[in-house]
């Protein structure tokens, strides 16, 4: 008889079992709400591409698109602003980097680029600055017609994201 009392669990533990398994649910019901806050919104998931219609830029004109909630600069550059990114010495660079690279091969005049500032993430003014290209007056960056660091605090270029063209008056950014 003592035998069989022993396999049976006894009403304390029954009590215990049963109150571990209602904390574990109440637990997982708390934290599945503040889990899944973390989890993008639908808005950003939406904008993992982008696609542009660039017909109605001219030469010399820029427009500005957003992309995953940061502004992307789109410059149909002219010849001569070509011209001039590509005269440009690498040696007087703070970040050398040719304009070939910055830019698709064969489409030069069209220059896509992040619209940050590298040194703290504001947003450059077009056309602006020493060199012709972008300036950021929150800290006195200077960037080239290609987004190239020339002078000011900020360390690096401004950012190329992924894109491609898919006709010739189209993109894919992302």
């Amino acid at each position: 008889m003592s035998d069989n009392k022993k396999d049976k669990p006894s009403r304390r533990e029954f009590i215990h079992i049963a109150t571990g398994a209602v904390g574990a649910v109440g637990v997982g019901a708390v934290a599945w709400p503040l889990v899944d806050q973390m989890n993008p919104d639908a808005s950003v998931k939406a904008l993992a591409q982008v696609e542009v219609d660039i017909s109605k830029i001219e030469k010399g004109q820029e427009v500005t698109v957003m992309w995953r909630g940061k502004p992307i600069f789109i410059r149909r550059r002219t010849d001569d602003e070509v011209k001039k990114a590509r005269d440009v010495k690498l040696d007087s660079l703070k970040d050398p980097e040719k304009d070939e690279v910055r830019v698709k091969k064969g489409k030069d005049e069209w220059l896509v680029m992040l619209g940050v500032c590298t040194h703290l993430g504001c947003v450059p003014l077009k056309q602006k600055g020493d060199f012709g290209g972008w300036f950021c007056p929150c800290h006195g960056s200077h960037y080239d017609i290609s987004g190239r660091i020339r002078k000011g605090p900020a360390p690096k270029n401004m950012d190329i994201p992924k894109y491609e063209f898919v006709s010739d008056s189209k993109i894919v950014i992302g």
